[in-house]
């Protein structure tokens, strides 16, 4: 089961992922000044359109009360479909017909960015409030474009009756599932198509990241995935391919399955698993190196976005920055998403759950998934070479150098 069990060790993983990196500069000018420490401002007569999605409902409206108590402005919701935001917001937008503010995912940016619809967000000290990792995903080339609430990754989720002790390496892992005697020693989707956003913890562990980073943590349009540590991931893959390790016959609904009726010790993936497999009893580990490295996750964040074509940029900027990012706000929206909150002060309150401050703890190594446009290019190529490494189809040092090609062309188009 679940415990809340707080303890040193518990927040100790939330200031880790707090202090895991170099906070980007925060915009030159300041934040609007807190209704805590300074009288709000008069907002009368101005209205704030904010699209908001139903998991983020309650906890946006508390916000939005607030405000309009404080400032005297009325802010307007609109329930919207996550999955279609982004669509919406990128067509809407240059009509003028948009929101000010609308709820999304930090690897929109690139994208929103590209379109001209979205504005940089004025953070000033309230920067230092959040996790790193939050405020970089969301920066681009030294703005800050969103205000984070949420962060989510991937981890090693643990069934501690079938494996009392975390594993160091993928070998000690595959030892310990078959100490247990399980199906499968451990789980990792795949499904046809390939899964590279799970897979890529243990592709990080050969030293094959996606793409450059530069010094403040944002992605180049260069790939850093060819080469000799690419291709002995790619080796690695076909390894785990004929020994059974590795399925594509694997797909997510049959991994969630197969780990909640006990037939593996292991299975990598996200806090969204959980409800799944109420009655486990489970520890969030880091996930095992197969390379020799760090074997490091992509971290989503998600965040509010300011339209570039807002009327009102200023109230826009002082509502997410004063009231969306607060304690009280962030930890309703992780209590309905059981995501770990991107403010300091949220996360640490939520680092009662065991199992959230499991997945803050591997957070602290993890990198954002990079939101630069050229990431679109990537992703089908990707998963599928993956996948067919995995079953034989492909060669594995031959059909990754293919990948890598046909990544670089489509880039280049």
């Amino acid at each position: 089961m679940r415990r809340s069990i707080v303890s040193l060790g518990v927040v100790t993983a939330i200031v880790a992922l707090s202090a895991c990196s170099t906070t980007p500069a925060a915009p030159s000018s300041s934040a609007p000044a807190s209704p805590a420490s300074s009288a709000a401002a008069d907002y009368s007569g101005t209205t704030l359109t904010v699209w908001v999605d139903d998991t983020r409902l309650a906890a946006t409206q508390a916000a939005a009360k607030a405000f309009e108590t404080a400032t005297k402005a009325k802010v307007e919701l609109v329930k919207k479909n996550f999955a279609d935001i982004q669509a919406d917001f990128t067509s809407q937008v240059p009509t003028g017909k948009g929101p000010d503010v609308t709820i999304g995912a930090h690897d929109w940016l690139g994208n929103l960015i590209q379109n001209g619809v979205v504005a940089p967000i004025e953070l000033g000290d309230k920067a230092g409030e959040f996790a790193p990792v939050a405020i970089q995903a969301f920066t681009q080339d030294g703005q800050v474009y969103g205000v984070p609430y949420a962060i989510e990754n991937i981890g090693l989720i643990r069934n501690t009756k079938l494996a009392p002790e975390a594993p160091a390496t993928w070998d000690d892992a595959l030892a310990a599932g078959k100490k247990a005697g399980t199906k499968y020693p451990i789980l990792l989707q795949l499904g046809t198509t390939g899964d590279p956003y799970t897979a890529y913890p243990l592709q990080t562990s050969f030293g094959a990241p996606v793409f450059t980073q530069n010094a403040d943590g944002s992605y180049t349009s260069e790939l850093a995935m060819g080469g000799a540590n690419g291709e002995k991931f790619a080796q690695w893959l076909a390894d785990q391919g004929k020994s059974g390790v590795l399925d594509t016959a694997i797909t997510y609904d049959i991994a969630v399955d197969a780990f909640a009726k006990g037939k593996s010790p292991f299975i990598i993936g996200g806090p969204w698993m959980l409800e799944k497999f109420k009655g486990l009893d489970l520890a969030i580990d880091a996930i095992p190196s197969a390379g020799g490295q760090k074997a490091s996750p992509f971290v989503g964040v998600q965040g509010f976005f300011i339209s570039s074509k807002s009327a009102n940029p200023i109230v826009a900027n002082d509502f997410l920055t004063n009231y969306i990012a607060t304690t009280d706000v962030q930890y309703s929206m992780y209590e309905a998403g059981q995501r770990t909150p991107a403010l300091t002060s949220a996360a640490e309150k939520a680092a009662g759950d065991t199992l959230t401050a499991g997945f803050a703890k591997v957070a602290a190594d993890a990198v954002p998934m990079p939101s630069i446009p050229e990431m679109a290019s990537v992703w089908t190529f990707w998963g599928v070479t993956e996948a067919n490494i995995v079953s034989g189809k492909q060669q594995p040092v031959a059909g990754w150098q293919k990948m890598i090609s046909d990544i670089q062309a489509k880039i280049k188009k």
